[in-house]
């Protein structure tokens, strides 16, 4: 699944194409996705509308509209953005074309239908965004912040960093990521951590996420980002993916457990599991 620095990376890639750019016509070849294409998008209300923004939000794409309208993209577990020349032909599973009077296209390729495409003109109140957490990159997600939200739950330390009304888009590789490199294993309760292991966390997980984002996220084998190329943060991966191989700072084999139906991966001599 795209995480947010594939998210992040897609919006940077798309917006100077699209940004100060007018809507001509917009094509949509499957609305049956995670949610049914929005009935707005489908008729004639989007023409002529200029993108004025193109931002993020968690893991949706938003582009702003010049009448205070948004359209809200997710690309859920396998979908890309691509821009692409009005004549480029459409594929199997390229199923909405955005097209810009500037002849380009801002075209969603999703091959399992679980991302989504919606429009609204209330994105402060939307069902999806109005739960979610502080950004990561924020001010907002700091020390005393991640201490406090620890301290008041008993679970496991990347359960919470996965829930999205706490933060948003750390997301497991990362989460996996972070705690490696914080030698906290993924299992450790939550509210036995120190002031000094949140500041620490806090601190990896920004490292981590802004250096994903410079190198155009991690290379997942669905994923591309918006001009084809694929991201290449996976080769500094520590853990993730990693299963059997050796650590790479101290050699012992990597291991994987299921932790909430997702994938952990930890280093057994560089994050020793907590003892109850």
């Amino acid at each position: 699944m795209p995480e947010l620095p594939e998210v992040e990376t897609s919006c940077r890639g798309i917006a100077p194409h699209i940004q100060g750019q007018q809507i001509e016509r917009v094509t949509v070849r499957q609305r049956q996705l995670r949610y049914p294409v929005s009935a707005q998008i489908t008729t004639r209300k989007l023409k002529k509308q200029q993108v004025t923004n193109v931002s993020r939000r968690g893991k949706y794409v938003l582009l702003e509209l010049d009448n205070t309208n948004w359209l809200m993209i997710h690309l859920g577990m396998s979908g890309n953005l691509r821009i692409l020349r009005s004549t480029k032909a459409a594929d199997k599973h390229d199923h909405v074309d955005i097209e810009f009077t500037n002849q380009k296209i801002l075209r969603l390729n999703d091959p399992r239908r679980f991302g989504c495409l919606l429009w609204t003109d209330d994105l402060s109140s939307h069902k999806l965004l109005k739960h979610l957490g502080v950004e990561p990159l924020t001010r907002q997600f700091n020390p005393k912040m991640l201490y406090q939200a620890a301290q008041s739950r008993k679970i496991a330390i990347k359960t919470l960093l996965m829930d999205s009304q706490l933060v948003v888009g750390v997301g497991n590789i990362y989460a996996n990521e972070a705690l490696f490199q914080t030698s906290i294993h993924p299992s450790t309760y939550c509210h036995t951590l120190t002031k000094t292991q949140c500041a620490e966390l806090t601190r990896v997980i920004k490292i981590i996420l802004k250096q994903a984002i410079k190198a155009g996220g991690t290379s997942l084998k669905d994923f591309t980002n918006s001009d084809g190329k694929p991201g290449y943060f996976k080769q500094k991966l520590f853990v993730y993916g990693r299963t059997k191989e050796a650590c790479l700072k101290c050699k012992t084999p990597i291991q994987q457990f299921r932790q909430n139906q997702r994938s952990s991966f930890f280093g057994p001599s560089c994050q020793p599991e907590q003892k109850n």
